[in-house]
C-alpha cells in the first residue's frame, strides 16, 4: 500500500470493487468478510483462563467479560489488514450502520490496534454521491450500539448453553433453545393447538343470479346472497366461536329448511329492489418497505422464503441498486421523494401524485437502526426494464417489487364507490332478503403502480368477490335464476406462513426484523417446523420442546417477556441502561426476574415420559420417542400387557390426528409382513414389510414343521435337533437376514416375488470392463441409483436402470466426463478471479448438487436458486460467506491405547 493512502474496511467483498472505484487512488478498500472473531469454544480457552471462562467463554463473576478468539479465516484476514494498515495514514471503518456492523468495527479496532487516526464511515446506499458524502461526514464509533450487540451475543450464549442441555436429556439429542427461536416455535405450536381444539360449525345459505329486465342479448346478471329471512339475520361463519357456538343471536337454517326455501324462491323467480345505497371511499398507499414488510411481500407475491429474500436484497444493496436492506424506517429522503414523484408523473400523469409529498409514521414497536426505507438507490430511480440485463431473475423480481412499492408510496389515493343493493323475494309466505355489493374505482391512483398482498384470514369465504352492479332503482323487479342452496363449515385460524409469522413476530416485538429470516431458517432446520406449500406446520418434536419450556422456563418463552428483552437492548443501545448491570439482573436475578441461573439450578424433577406424551382423546396416547412420534395403544383386555405401537404417517399434521383418524390408523391392517413366496435358491420365505424408514423386503426362515402328539392330539412344532457343541467353542452369532429397500416407484401392495428377489440380489453385476477387467455393478444408494467400477461411481438417471442397463450402455456412461459432457474443465460456468484468493471461480455440479469453487473453498448453491443464473458477484458472496463460517468441524478421532502387561514379580 502506497504511503499516504487511507485504508477503508468494509465487511463484504462484493462492496469492495464498487467503493474502490468511487473513492479513487487515494484509498484502498479491503473486506473483513464479516466477523473476524467470536466467543471461543471450550478447547480454544487457555489453561490459565479455564476456571474463569471455561463454561460459556464468559466470566460471569467478573462483569460478564467475554473471551473472544479469531477464527482461522479471521486470522488470515487480520494478517492482510495489518499489512495494509502499516502504509496507511488513516483508517476508515465502513461496516454497516447497525448494531452488528458497529460491533464488527469495534472488533476490528480491538484486533488491529491502529496507531493512525480512526474514523467511522457510514452510508445507506452504494452510489458515488453517497460514498463520497460518507467520506466527508465521518463520526466516532458508537460504543452504546456495540454494548447492545455484545449484550445480545452474551445473552444468547447464556440462554442457549443453559437451557439446551435440559432439552437434550428430556426430549432429544440435537435439540436447542434460543431466546427468539423458542418464542417463534411457540407461536407456530400455539396456532396448531388452536386448530386442534377447534370445533367446526355448519351453516347454510342460498346464492342466486339476479338480472334486470333488459333487451335480449344483454346480460347484466350479478351474484347475490341470502342475508335475512322474515327480518332475522342469517348466520355467517364469523358468528361462531372456536367451540362451534354462536356468539350472537342470528338465524341458523339446516339443509332441509334451506332447500325448501330455495325451491320456493326459484318458483317465485323474481325479486324487487327495496334498498340501494352508494358510499364513496378512498384507499391510501402503504409505506415504502422496511426489512419486515419486504420479507412479507416477497413471500406473498414472489413465494420467496424470508432467508432467500434477504439474500437477494443483500446482493442488490451491494451492487448499488437499492439502499440498505436492514431498516425499521418508513422514511424517504427528500431526494428519494422527489425521484418517486417525478417518475410517477412521467408514467401516469400529473394527477397521479398528491399536491404535497407523503410522510409516514413508524409503527414498529422497537424501531431502531432507522436509516431510510428500502428503496431504489440514486437521485433518479432506474426502472426494472433499464436494469433487466444486469440482474439475475430473482434480483430483478425483487427490485421490481421495491421500485413499485416506493413509487406507489408517493402517489395519490385511490377513489372508489361501493354500491349495496337489497332484493326482496316473497316465497311461500316468507320474506327472503338478498344482498349484493359492487365496488367501482373512479380513480385508481397508486393502484396503477402497486397493490399490497394480503395473508389468508378467517371469514374470507363469507366475503363477496368484487363485481360491477348494473344500473338499478328502488322498486325495480329483477329476474332470479340459478338459485342454489350452499352449505358451509367454519374453519380454524389459518396456519402461519413465513410472511404472516414475520408479521406476528414484529407485532409482538419478538426479535429484530434483520434476524427474522435466520429465526425461521433455524426452526425449519431443527425440525421444529416443516412447510406444506406456504404453510408452517409444527412437528411433534416442537410440541415436546415448547411444553418443557412452558412448564420449566415459562418466562423465557413468554411473548411479553421476550419483547421486553428487546426493549432493554434498545435502552442499552441508547445509553440508558448499563450492560453489566442488566446482565447481572437477567442471569442472577433482580427485583423483576428470578434469574436464569436460579431457574436452571432449581428445576426439580422433570417427567420426560409425560413431557413427550399427548392424549388423543380416549383412543390412544401419542408419544415422542428416540425415533420420532408414534401412537401407544393399550390392550383393554390385558391392561398389564405391553401397549401396541402404531406408526404415524410422516405427512400427517398434528391437527389432523383426531381421535377418529387415530382409530383408523389403529384399525388399519398392518402394512407389510405380506409373504410374497419362497426363494427357490435357499428355501427362505420372502416377506414385504413397512418399517419406520420405509418399505422393504426381507428373507425369513420358514415356520417350523408341525406334528401331532398321538397321546394328547396337540399340534406341536418339530424343532430340528441342534448340532452337538464343541467344548470351548464360541457362541455362534445368528446371521442377519437379507433385506433390501423398495424403490421409490414401488409400493408394498403391488410388489411381487420376482421383483423382490431382484432387490435382494443387489448390487447387480452388469458385466466386466474389457479394458480394466474390473466388474461394473448397478446399485441403489443414499443419493440414488448409480454404477460402480472399483472406486469410480457414476449416477444413473432412474432406479429402473439398475435392473435394465446393459454392459454396452454402462460403458457408454463411463466414456462420458464425470459430471456430464461439459468438456475438459467439467465446469458449468467460469468467472474471473476471486478478489480474496486471486484464483478463477468455477461453477460445477457435484455429487450433492451445484457449487462454486476457487480451488480452495467450495460453496453450495442454496436450494431454490437457479445455478445457471449465478453471477460473478453472487459467486464471490457465496465463497465469502463460506470462508466466514470457517472450516467444517471434524469429529475427534477415537484413539485406543494398548494396555501393557503387568511386570512380573
Amino acid at each position: 500500500m502506497a504511503e499516504g493512502k487511507k485504508l477503508v474496511i468494509v465487511e463484504s467483498p462484493t462492496k469492495m470493487k464498487s467503493i474502490q472505484g468511487y473513492l479513487g487512488d487515494g484509498y484502498e478498500v479491503l473486506s473483513s468478510v464479516g466477523h473476524i472473531r467470536d466467543l471461543a469454544d471450550k478447547k480454544s480457552i487457555p489453561a490459565d483462563k479455564k476456571e474463569a471462562y471455561g463454561k460459556y467463554s464468559i466470566d460471569i463473576d467478573n462483569g460478564f467479560d467475554p473471551y473472544y478468539v479469531e477464527s482461522e479465516r479471521g486470522k488470515k484476514t487480520v494478517a492482510e489488514l495489518k499489512r495494509a494498515l502499516k502504509g496507511a495514514d488513516e483508517l476508515l471503518l465502513a461496516t454497516d450502520e447497525d448494531r452488528e456492523g458497529e460491533a464488527i468495527a469495534w472488533h476490528l479496532l480491538q484486533t488491529l490496534k491502529p496507531k493512525v487516526p480512526v474514523k467511522r464511515m457510514v452510508f445507506h446506499e452504494i452510489t458515488k454521491d453517497a460514498i463520497q458524502a460518507a467520506v466527508g461526514n465521518t463520526r466516532e464509533l458508537d460504543l452504546a450500539l456495540v454494548d447492545a450487540q455484545e449484550t445480545r451475543r452474551i445473552l444468547d450464549r447464556l440462554y442457549g448453553w443453559d437451557v439446551s442441555p435440559v432439552l437434550w436429556y428430556k426430549v432429544q439429542q440435537g435439540t436447542s433453545a434460543g431466546r427468539v427461536q423458542s418464542a417463534a416455535t411457540r407461536l407456530v405450536v400455539d396456532r396448531e393447538r388452536e386448530r386442534m381444539a377447534f370445533v367446526s360449525a355448519s351453516y347454510w345459505d342460498i346464492e342466486a343470479l339476479a338480472a334486470p329486465n333488459r333487451p335480449q342479448g344483454i346480460d347484466e346478471s350479478f351474484s347475490t346472497r341470502l342475508a335475512r329471512v322474515d327480518g332475522a339475520v342469517l348466520a355467517r361463519g364469523t358468528d361462531f366461536d372456536d367451540r362451534g357456538e354462536l356468539k350472537k343471536a342470528v338465524l341458523v337454517l339446516d339443509e332441509a329448511q334451506v332447500r325448501e326455501l330455495a325451491a320456493a324462491i326459484e318458483a317465485a323467480a323474481e325479486a324487487s329492489v327495496t334498498a340501494l345505497e352508494s358510499k364513496p371511499g378512498t384507499r391510501s398507499p402503504k409505506p415504502p418497505f422496511t426489512t419486515s414488510t419486504l420479507q412479507q411481500e416477497a413471500g406473498r407475491k414472489l413465494s420467496m422464503s424470508a432467508k432467500h429474500a434477504m439474500g437477494v436484497a443483500q446482493r442488490l444493496y451491494e451492487k448499488g441498486y437499492i439502499t440498505y436492506m436492514r431498516t425499521d424506517s418508513t422514511a424517504l429522503s427528500t431526494q428519494a421523494v422527489q425521484a418517486a414523484r417525478e417518475q410517477a408523473v412521467k408514467m401516469y400523469g400529473d394527477k397521479s401524485v398528491p399536491p404535497n409529498p407523503r410522510s409516514y409514521r413508524n409503527n414498529s414497536k422497537n424501531a431502531q437502526e432507522a436509516h431510510e426505507a428500502i428503496r431504489p438507490s440514486g437521485e433518479t430511480f432506474r426502472t426494472p426494464s433499464e436494469v433487466s440485463g444486469q440482474l439475475d431473475r430473482d434480483e430483478l423480481r425483487l427490485y421490481d417489487l421495491i421500485w413499485k412499492r416506493t413509487m406507489a408510496s408517493q402517489m395519490s389515493d385511490a377513489k372508489y364507490e361501493t354500491t349495496t343493493v337489497t332484493l326482496e323475494v316473497a316465497a311461500a309466505g316468507r320474506r327472503a332478503e338478498f344482498t349484493s355489493s359492487g365496488t367501482v374505482y373512479t380513480f385508481k391512483g397508486f393502484l396503477e403502480a402497486y397493490e399490497e398482498g394480503r395473508d389468508e384470514k378467517r371469514g374470507d369465504s363469507d366475503k363477496s368477490d368484487d363485481q360491477s352492479l348494473p344500473a338499478m332503482a328502488v322498486g325495480d323487479v329483477l329476474r332470479l335464476r340459478d338459485v342454489e342452496p350452499k352449505g358451509h363449515a367454519t374453519s380454524p385460524k389459518p396456519r402461519y406462513t413465513e410472511a404472516s409469522l414475520v408479521k406476528a413476530l414484529e407485532e409482538k416485538g419478538i426479535g429484530r426484523p434483520s434476524t427474522f429470516a435466520s429465526i425461521i431458517d433455524v426452526i425449519l432446520n431443527r425440525g421444529y417446523v416443516t412447510k406444506r406449500g406456504q404453510a408452517l406446520i409444527p412437528s411433534w418434536l416442537a410440541f415436546s420442546v415448547v411444553r418443557l419450556l412452558e412448564q420449566h422456563f415459562a418466562d423465557l418463552v413468554d411473548y411479553d417477556f421476550t419483547a421486553a428483552l428487546e426493549d432493554d437492548l434498545d435502552a442499552i443501545a441508547r445509553g440508558e441502561q448499563k450492560r453489566q448491570d442488566w446482565l447481572q439482573d437477567f442471569y442472577f436475578g433482580g427485583t423483576d426476574h428470578v434469574g436464569l441461573r436460579n431457574i436452571v439450578d432449581n428445576l426439580g424433577e422433570i417427567d420426560a415420559r409425560a413431557l413427550n406424551s399427548t392424549p388423543i382423546g380416549d383412543v390412544a396416547t401419542l408419544r415422542f420417542g428416540k425415533y420420532g412420534p408414534y401412537l401407544e395403544v393399550p390392550d383393554a383386555e390385558k391392561p398389564d400387557a405391553e401397549p401396541r405401537r402404531v406408526n404415524i404417517p410422516e405427512d400427517l399434521a398434528p391437527d389432523e390426528l383426531t381421535p377418529a383418524r387415530a382409530q383408523e390408523l389403529i384399525d388399519a391392517p398392518v402394512a407389510g409382513d405380506r409373504v410374497l413366496g419362497e426363494n427357490p435358491a435357499n428355501g427362505k420365505l420372502v416377506v414385504v414389510k413397512d418399517g419406520r424408514f420405509g418399505p422393504y423386503v426381507q428373507e425369513t426362515d420358514p415356520p417350523a414343521e408341525e406334528a401331532v402328539d398321538e397321546e394328547t392330539g396337540e399340534v406341536v412344532a418339530v424343532e430340528p435337533e441342534p448340532a452337538p457343541k464343541k467344548r470351548g467353542a464360541k457362541k455362534e452369532v445368528a446371521p442377519k437376514p437379507r433385506t433390501a429397500s423398495l424403490f421409490k416407484s414401488m409400493s408394498v401392495d403391488a410388489i411381487d416375488l420376482d421383483t423382490a428377489l431382484k432387490l435382494l440380489d443387489l448390487p447387480r453385476t452388469v458385466g466386466v470392463d474389457p479394458e480394466t477387467e474390473a466388474p461394473i455393478t448397478a446399485q441403489n444408494g443414499r443419493y440414488g441409483p448409480y454404477l460402480k467400477k472399483g472406486t469410480d461411481s457414476r449416477t444413473l438417471q432412474s432406479e429402473q436402470q439398475i435392473f435394465d442397463i446393459t454392459l454396452e450402455e454402462a460403458l457408454a456412461v463411463y466414456a462420458q466426463p464425470k459430471y456430464g459432457a461439459r468438456g475438459a474443465s467439467s465446469a458449468l460456468k467460469e468467472f474471473e478471479a476471486d478478489p480474496t484468493s486471486g484464483k478463477p471461480i468455477k461453477l460445477k455440479d457435484g455429487r450433492f448438487g451445484p457449487y462454486v469453487t476457487d480451488g480452495e473453498t467450495n460453496a453450495t448453491i442454496p436450494r431454490g436458486e437457479d445455478a445457471m443464473e449465478v453471477t460473478f458477484e453472487r459467486a464471490v458472496q457465496l465463497l465469502a460467506d463460506k470462508r466466514a463460517k470457517g472450516p467444517a468441524k471434524r469429529p475427534a478421532r477415537r484413539t485406543t491405547t494398548t494396555r501393557k502387561p503387568a511386570a512380573k514379580k
